[in-house]
C-alpha cells in the first residue's frame, strides 16, 4: 500500500472509515484530522484489551488492524494492555458474573498477546501502556468521585444488565464499576479517538462522557464489526470451529481461507487486510468481469493474511502447496511422516514432522504379515473408526502413491521395508514408512 502519512483530510477519512460499522460522530473526525495536520500533532488513538486469553484469531484481529490505519497516517497508535481490568471482568456479552484471573495469569496472557500484536502494529512506534499504571493508584475519594460521574439507572439500560436484571441473574458491585474504570482510561490518555468492537459501543461511549465530565474534549468512538467464521454464518470463535488462528502453520491458514464462501471475502479483504477500498472496489470488478477467477482472488487474500504473521516467503510457499495438492491433485512437497516398525504381534509406530519425532505409539494385536489399511487408518488417528476408513475408502477417497485404492480390504505388507505417498480426502497427505 502506498504511503499514506499527510494524506488530505477526505483521503485520511476514506481509509480509516474502510470497514468500520459506526463512527461517532463522523464530523468530530474530520474535525480532528483536520486539525491534526494543521498543528502537525498526531492524533491518540486507543485501543484496549484486557489480556483474558494468550491467543488471537482472525477476528481478534480486526479492530487491531484499524488502529495500524491511524499508525499508517502517522497518528499515535495507543495499546493499552488491561492488566487492571482484566481482574475486574467486562460483563460485556455475560450472562453471569465471571470468575476473576490472577495478576500472573494476567501477566503471561499479556505477553503472549503482544508478541501476536506487533505481527500487525510497528512495535517502534506503538505507544503501549498498562492501565494499572493509575487505577492501581487510585484512592476511596477518587472512586467515589469517579461514581458520582454516572448515574445507576443509565448504567443499568445496558442492554446485558438489563437482561440479567429481568432474568433475576445476580450482577456484582464490581461489574458496573467496569464501564467507568475503562471510560477513565481514555481520560488519563487523553485519547482523541476509541477502537473497539461493536459489541464494546456502550463501554466507547461511556468515556465520551466520562471525558467531558473530567473537563476534556469527547473522543471520537468508532466500532468495527464482528469478523463472520469459515461458515459464512456465526461470528468467529474457537469454540464454533470456525476461526483461523495467526499463529496457526501457513498451509493450516491456507487451507482454511480457501473455505470461506467466495461472498465472504470482499468482507475479508476489507476487516483484514490494509488494501484500500479503490482497490478491493477493482478486483471486486476484475471477478465480476470474469478477468479474474474468485479462487484466484481467495488465494491473493489468503498470502496476504500469511503474509502479515509469517512473512511473504511463507505465504509463497502455502500458495505454491495448496496449487500442488488441490489445483494440480499432486503430493506436497513436505508432509508428515509415519514410520512402522512391525515386530511380533505389535507394530511400533513413530509420528515425525520436519524428521522431529512428535510421539511414538505400539498398535497390538497386529497381523505378522498383513494389516488391512482401514485398521491402520484409524488405528493411525487419521479417522475415527475403522467403518469411516471403509466407507472413505468405498468412495474413492483413498490412494496409495497417487493411484486409487476402493477395496476396504486392501492390506499392507508388513513384510517387506518400503515407503508410500498416501492421501486420505481431499487435503491428509502421510508418507507411510515401514522399517
Amino acid at each position: 500500500m502506498s504511503e499514506t502519512k499527510g494524506k488530505p483530510v477526505d483521503e485520511q477519512l476514506a481509509y480509516l472509515r474502510k470497514g468500520t460499522a459506526e463512527i461517532i460522530r463522523e464530523d468530530e473526525l474530520k474535525a480532528k484530522v483536520a486539525k491534526s495536520l494543521k498543528t502537525g500533532k498526531p492524533l491518540r488513538a486507543k485501543l484496549g484489551v484486557d489480556p483474558t486469553s494468550p491467543d488471537i484469531h482472525l477476528g481478534h484481529t480486526v479492530v487491531i488492524r484499524k488502529l495500524k490505519h491511524f499508525q499508517d497516517l502517522g497518528h499515535t497508535a495507543v495499546f493499552l494492555i488491561g492488566d487492571f481490568t482484566a481482574l475486574v471482568g467486562d460483563p460485556t456479552g455475560q450472562s453471569e458474573t465471571r470468575p476473576p484471573l490472577s495478576r500472573e495469569q494476567v501477566a503471561s496472557n499479556a505477553k503472549t498477546y503482544l508478541d501476536q500484536v506487533f505481527k500487525i502494529l510497528d512495535r517502534d512506534k506503538t505507544e503501549v501502556r498498562y492501565n494499572s499504571e493509575w487505577l492501581d493508584k487510585l484512592t476511596s475519594y477518587d472512586i467515589v468521585r469517579l461514581c458520582a460521574k454516572y448515574r445507576v439507572a443509565r448504567m443499568l439500560e445496558r442492554e446485558d444488565f438489563h437482561k440479567r436484571l429481568t432474568e433475576q441473574q445476580p450482577i456484582s458491585m464490581h461489574e458496573l464499576l467496569y464501564p467507568l474504570i475503562v471510560a477513565y482510561d481514555s481520560v488519563v490518555l487523553e485519547a482523541d479517538v476509541e477502537l473497539g468492537a461493536t459489541e464494546q459501543k456502550f463501554n466507547l461511549l461511556m468515556g465520551r462522557e466520562i471525558q467531558r465530565e473530567y473537563g476534556q474534549e469527547s473522543q471520537v468512538c468508532m466500532t468495527m464489526p464482528i469478523l463472520v467464521g469459515l461458515d459464512g454464518q456465526r461470528k468467529m470463535s474457537k469454540s464454533l470451529g470456525n476461526y483461523v488462528g495467526i499463529t496457526e502453520p501457513p498451509n493450516e491458514i491456507f487451507g482454511k481461507m480457501m473455505s470461506i464462501p467466495d461472498e465472504l471475502m470482499w468482507s475479508y479483504y476489507e476487516l483484514v487486510t490494509d488494501r484500500t477500498p479503490p482497490e478491493i472496489a477493482a478486483l471486486k470488478q476484475e471477478v465480476a468481469g470474469g478477468a479474474l477467477h474468485p479462487m484466484d482472488a481467495k488465494m491473493r487474500l489468503a498470502q496476504e493474511v500469511i503474509a502479515d504473521f509469517h512473512g511473504e516467503d511463507a505465504a509463497r510457499k502455502a500458495a505454491d502447496n495448496f496449487q500442488r495438492v488441490f489445483r494440480d491433485r499432486q503430493a506436497p512437497v513436505s508432509m508428515a511422516e509415519i514410520r512402522l516398525k512391525p515386530q511380533s504381534q505389535v507394530l511400533s509406530v513413530k509420528f515425525l514432522v520436519d524428521s522431529s519425532v512428535i510421539r511414538t505409539m505400539d498398535i497390538t494385536g497386529v497381523s505378522t504379515k498383513l494389516e488391512k489399511w482401514s485398521r491402520l487408518l484409524a488405528s493411525l488417528g487419521l479417522t475415527a473408526s475403522t467403518s469411516e476408513a471403509e466407507r472413505i475408502i468405498k468412495q474413492g477417497g483413498f490412494e496409495i502413491d497417487n493411484l486409487p485404492v476402493q477395496d476396504p480390504t486392501a492390506r499392507l505388507d508388513l513384510t517387506h521395508s518400503g515407503s508410500y505417498i498416501v492421501r486420505l480426502g481431499k487435503k491428509e497427505f502421510r508418507r507411510v514408512t515401514v522399517e
